[in-house]
């Protein structure tokens, strides 16, 4: 059997405020995955979107305007590599999104905030929710996939077991050349645009390339037990107003209304004329 290539990788080293802060952060409460829980948190707010199941698929709704994070928890009992995709898009790399690309490497346990697209080993550009044109795969010419965000989660190649403080409670992040299609590849992005061509109504948010923030990464080794992602989690996203339309949140009920013939004893008085 062929050995898979040890790649070179990357790995947070983020403030130790932010690592403590990791450390910290309870489970979602809105997860979707089994190996690593995925929740979309709004940044403004602090709150975990509430997910919606609906024909087999995951949804969030979003406020335009508002930065969001996507939330990583391994709960998998080893290390684990999470390729990441907003609107079909590599959110390390900016390529259009394989699970075969670069992604993150959370040791067991542990939670990592994925706050924007990544621009250089010390800063992102803050993910935002931002109309359909704005978003940053539209105005790179990729609105296909556009109202999707994917998770690939593959499992670490049985090692010897690295240094402990290299990886408590960090999130890591890896680079890889590309490779050949693996099966799965397209299923976390490639959906959307089928969801488009059936919808009864259209998309109207995205994910635009906010403000530039801090988060320090550096390189690690990461080798894959597979070719093919071990798990692919998928949550579309829309506005409050598209879902309700689309079925996938239950319209409020009408307040109830009992018109009485009779209301009052007697006729009052018309209002003044001014």
């Amino acid at each position: 059997m062929q050995k898979r290539p040890r790649t070179r990788a990357i790995f947070a080293a983020f403030a130790v405020s932010t690592v403590l802060a990791l450390g910290a952060v309870a489970a979602p409460a809105h997860a979707v995955g089994s190996l690593a829980d995925v929740a979309i948190v709004d940044r403004t707010t602090g709150q975990t979107l509430s997910t919606y199941h609906a024909d087999g698929k995951w949804y969030v709704a979003g406020r335009p305007g508002t930065r969001y994070e996507i939330r990583l928890r391994n709960v998998a009992g080893d290390a684990v590599l999470a390729v990441i995709s907003v609107d079909g898009v590599n959110v390390v790399t900016g390529e259009t999104a394989s699970p075969t690309q670069s992604g993150y490497i959370l040791a067991p346990g542990t939670t990592a905030p994925i706050r924007g697209w990544r621009k250089d080993l010390s800063r992102v550009a803050a993910f935002t929710f931002t109309s359909l044109d704005n978003a940053y795969a539209t105005r790179t010419g990729r609105p296909d996939n556009v109202g999707v965000i994917g998770v690939a989660v593959f499992r670490r190649k049985p090692e010897p077991p690295p240094v402990a403080s290299q990886l408590y409670g960090m999130p890591y992040l890896r680079r890889m050349e590309p490779a050949r299609g693996t099966a799965g590849e397209g299923d976390a992005a490639g959906g959307a645009a089928q969801d488009r061509a059936s919808a009864p109504v259209q998309k109207s948010l995205g994910t635009g390339h906010g403000r530039i923030e801090t988060s320090t990464v550096r390189y690690e080794n990461f080798e894959r037990a597979t070719d093919v992602p071990d798990e692919i989690i998928a949550i579309r996203y829309d506005s409050h107003a598209n879902l309700v339309a689309l079925g996938v949140i239950p319209r409020p009920p009408l307040p109830s209304r009992d018109p009485q013939p009779f209301p009052a004893r007697f006729v009052p008085d018309p209002p003044a004329r001014w």
